[in-house]
C-alpha cells in the first residue's frame, strides 16, 4: 500500500515522464502496485481488503440488536453472533462496529453525542449562572474547613465575567450570603439567576422553588431558571469558570496562605487574567474584552442589605478564650477554653454571637471586616482570662525525671487484691507466750 506522500510523488514523476518501472524502482514497490495507484483502480490510504467483508452479513443484526438495547456489550453481542456463525475474531467484530457506526447514540446518558447542539443566546443583562464547586484538600490552618472547601461561583452569561467567594459549607445561609458578595463583584444583578436543581433553591425532583429561597428570589427582585435534569450544558458559561478556578487558581494556592489572602488573590486572578480575555462581538471582527462587554450589560444595584439569613458555623475556642471566624478572633469568657461552641450572624446586621452547645449566648461583639486579622476582646473577657491564668499559676520545683519511688502501702494493698493475697497484716496469739513464762516460774 502506498502512502499519500508516495503517491502524490508517483504521479508528480509520471506527469514528468517516468516509467512505472522506473517509478517502481524509485519507491521500492511493484511495479502493479504502481500501475495500479496511477489508474485510480487503488487509492492511498485504503488499504486493500484480504479477503471478503465477514461481518457484512450480520450488521443488520447487530444494528437490530442495539437499537433495542444501546448498552448491550460488545463482548455479549458478539457472543450472540458467533453462535449465529460469525467466524470473525472480537478486535475485527468491535472494528466493524465502529467503522459502521452501528450503535446508536443514547440521549439520556449523553444528550449531546451525535447530534447537533443549538448555540443558546444569552441577551446583554439577563442571565447569572450559579454553581458550587467543591475544593478538595484545602490548608490545614484554615477554621471550619474540615477536609474540603466550596466556592460559589457566579458568571454573567452573556459577558463569561465571572466571581466567587469562598465558604465552609453549602447550606442555605451559606448559599444566601455567597450570593450577595458575588453579585457585588460582578457588579450588580441581572433579570434571571440559572441554578442546578440544588436542594437548596428547589425540590431536586419536582423543580418546585423552596419556600425559603423564593424569598431570597423576591428580595433580590429575580426570577430563577433551573436546569432540567442532567442538562448542565445550559450553565456551561459557569462550569468553564470552574474549571479555570479549580486549575489555575485553587491547584497553585499556597499552604501557608489564610483565607483572606486566598479570597483576595482570587480576585486578582478574576481581575487581571479572566476579564482580559478578548472576544468578538459583532461581524466585522471588532474585539473586546470580558470586562469591557461585562460594562456594557446595564446591571441592577444590589439591595442595600442582604437577606437576612443567620449563618452558623461550630467552632472550638483557643487556649487564649478566642474564637474565630472570617479571618478575625473574638474573644469569650475563658471557662469555656477547648469546648464547642456556635458563632452566629444574621446577614445584614453589625454583630456576631458565641452561642453555648445549650444554646446560651455568652458573647456578642460587633464584627470586623472579614480577614482584618484583629482580635476582639470585651473589658470583663480579659479581666476573667488573668484572673483564671494568675490562679493556675505555681512557684512549685517540677516533678524530677530520675528518682526513685517504690510502691507504697496504697499500691501493694492492690497488687495484694490483685493476686489474691490477705491484704490485712496477720494477728499473732500472745496467748502461748504467756502459758509459757507461766510454767518457767513454778520450775525449781
Amino acid at each position: 500500500m502506498l502512502s499519500r506522500e508516495d503517491d502524490v510523488e508517483a504521479h508528480a514523476l509520471r506527469a514528468q515522464g517516468w516509467s512505472i518501472s522506473a517509478i517502481a524502482r524509485h519507491l521500492d514497490v511493484d511495479r502493479k502496485t504502481v500501475r495500479a495507484y496511477l489508474s485510480g483502480e487503488r487509492v492511498a490510504g485504503q488499504r486493500k481488503p484480504a479477503g471478503p467483508d465477514r461481518f457484512e452479513r450480520f450488521a443488520e443484526y447487530c444494528r437490530a440488536r442495539l437499537r433495542e438495547d444501546p448498552h448491550l456489550w460488545a463482548t455479549a453481542l458478539f457472543d450472540e453472533v458467533t453462535a449465529l456463525g460469525y467466524d470473525g475474531s472480537y478486535p475485527s467484530f468491535t472494528r466493524a462496529l465502529r467503522a459502521r457506526s452501528v450503535r446508536p447514540a443514547c440521549e439520556p446518558c449523553h444528550p449531546t453525542a451525535g447530534r447537533p447542539v443549538a448555540i443558546i443566546d444569552h441577551p446583554a443583562g439577563e442571565e447569572t449562572q450559579w454553581d458550587w464547586l467543591e475544593l478538595p484538600d484545602p490548608p490545614g490552618h484554615w477554621d471550619g474547613y474540615r477536609g474540603k472547601a466550596f466556592l460559589l461561583v457566579g458568571a454573567l452569561a452573556h459577558s463569561g465575567k465571572w466571581r466567587g467567594v469562598l465558604a465552609e459549607s453549602m447550606d442555605a445561609s451559606h448559599l444566601v450570603d455567597g450570593l450577595h458578595l458575588v453579585a457585588g463583584r460582578l457588579g450588580g444583578l441581572t433579570r434571571q439567576w440559572r441554578f442546578d436543581r440544588m436542594a437548596t433553591v428547589a425540590n431536586p425532583h419536582s423543580g418546585k422553588l423552596n419556600a425559603t429561597f423564593a424569598q431570597v428570589a423576591k428580595h433580590y427582585g429575580v426570577t430563577v431558571a433551573l436546569c432540567p435534569p442532567r442538562r448542565g450544558n445550559r450553565k456551561g458559561v459557569v462550569e468553564k469558570a470552574n474549571h479555570s478556578a479549580a486549575q489555575r487558581w485553587w491547584r497553585t494556592l499556597p499552604d501557608d496562605i489564610e483565607i483572606a489572602a486566598a479570597q483576595q488573590r482570587l480576585d486578582g486572578f478574576c481581575e487581571k487574567i479572566t476579564d482580559a480575555r478578548r472576544r468578538v462581538v459583532d461581524d466585522a471582527g471588532t474585539k473586546l474584552t470580558v470586562a469591557q462587554i461585562a460594562g456594557l450589560e446595564r446591571l441592577r444595584p444590589l439591595p442595600a442589605l442582604s437577606f437576612p439569613a443567620v449563618l452558623d458555623v461550630t467552632r472550638t475556642v483557643r487556649p487564649q478564650a478566642l474564637v474565630a471566624f472570617r479571618g478575625n478572633r473574638y474573644s469569650v469568657p475563658p471557662e469555656l477554653a477547648g469546648s464547642v461552641v456556635h458563632v452566629t450572624h444574621r446577614l445584614g446586621t453589625l454583630t456576631i454571637d458565641v452561642v453555648t452547645a445549650g444554646g446560651v449566648v455568652v458573647a456578642r461583639h460587633r464584627r470586623a471586616p472579614d480577614g482584618a486579622g484583629v482580635t476582639i476582646r470585651t473589658e470583663g473577657h480579659v479581666a476573667a482570662l488573668e484572673t483564671a491564668a494568675l490562679a493556675a499559676f505555681t512557684t512549685a520545683a517540677p516533678h524530677r525525671g530520675k528518682v526513685r519511688i517504690p510502691p507504697g502501702p496504697a499500691a501493694r494493698a492492690a497488687a495484694a487484691a490483685l493476686l489474691g493475697e490477705p491484704t490485712t497484716a496477720p494477728v499473732i496469739d500472745l496467748a502461748a507466750y504467756a502459758a509459757a513464762a507461766e510454767r518457767r516460774r513454778d520450775l525449781p
